[in-house]
């Protein structure tokens, strides 16, 4: 027989939750935790991004890039563990970043594409490869892989057009809350093209994702610290007034490539937009005496497809 403070300890237990029962723990957020967040609808958000992506003809920018531990990025850097980086990109599909050591700023790569090649110089290893921007594989030598056409959809946006199918969703997690667009890819079967993260703290994009047929996650890049930037206005033709300039861009930025295996941060230090840039600016030379590599050539080379087109394919 159980005594009777035995009996009303077990109580207690029972009460509690003790026993197999369950404990009910009540949080309280603090008022100035809890995120403030704005609402948008489908439309706005569409006009945010197509003016976002309008508003960026050319960008002319100094970067801090770091590659991540095990990037095929890392086989041409990795005695530096970053590199300063000065990028020129320009609608419709040019782009040139060249890549210098920490303090010493001697060259590390430079590298250039247009809609239809690429070209990589190693200086340190007397490489020089071409190939062409459509080509995608994987490969045991890192200064292989390097692509200069992939980083041109996470800065120059591709605008959403009519005909494209978006939904539209709200997204939750515990540190953040999102507006995501999801494009759709019309055809045969339906699949997604691609998704565009708002953070509703601030509806400044937040994520773009880009897929390719059957679902493959072709790119993931991540934006924050938004900080307005020098943007030099461009009249159109016929003397009407200029277009408004962009007055912000993403100075944080992390571009990952998973079916490539390799991801960059890219830490903006100076940006200019909309500036004129020559054409020359965009070419590379083969330097003198450099072994000439050209990627793609071995048989059996596949051409895939990336977001539902040949990659350099103009948008």
């Amino acid at each position: 027989m159980l005594s009777g403070i035995a009996l009303a300890i077990l109580a207690v237990m029972m009460a509690a939750g003790c026993g197999g029962g369950h404990i009910k723990t009540v949080r309280t957020t603090p008022p100035s935790q809890v995120p403030v967040v704005k609402d948008a609808t489908r439309e706005e958000l569409l006009e945010k991004y197509n003016a976002a992506a309008r508003g960026v003809k050319s960008l002319n920018a100094t970067v801090e890039l770091k590659p991540t531990a095990g990037s095929r990025y890392s086989g041409i850097i990795e005695e530096y563990h970053e590199a300063k980086a000065f990028l020129l990109a320009q609608r419709p599909a040019n782009i040139r970043m060249i890549g210098q050591a920490p303090v010493i700023g001697t060259t590390v790569f430079d590298m250039t594409s247009d809609s239809q090649t690429f070209r990589v110089s190693i200086p340190s290893k007397n490489k020089f490869l071409i190939g062409s921007v459509a080509l995608e594989r994987a490969s045991s030598k890192p200064i292989e892989n390097l692509r200069p056409q992939h980083l041109l959809d996470a800065l120059l946006w591709p605008e959403i057009v009519k005909q494209e199918i978006v939904l539209f969703e709200e997204f939750n997690d515990e540190s953040a809350r999102f507006y995501v667009l999801t494009v759709l890819r019309g055809g045969y079967q339906t699949e997604i093209l691609r998704k565009i993260w708002f953070d509703r703290a601030d509806l400044n994009v937040a994520r773009l994702q880009s897929y390719g047929p059957r679902g493959i996650l072709i790119s993931d890049t991540h934006f924050s610290n938004w900080q307005p930037v020098n943007a030099a206005s461009t009249a159109p033709a016929g003397g009407a007034a200029p277009e408004a300039a962009t007055e912000q861009f993403s100075h944080a930025i992390r571009f990952e490539r998973p079916h490539d295996d390799y991801r960059l941060d890219l830490q903006v230090t100076k940006i200019t937009v909309n500036e004129e840039i020559p054409a020359e600016r965009f070419k590379l030379e083969q330097p003198a005496g450099a072994e000439v590599i050209h990627v793609g050539e071995n048989a059996g080379e596949k051409q895939p497809v990336s977001d539902g087109k040949p990659q350099g394919a103009k948008s």
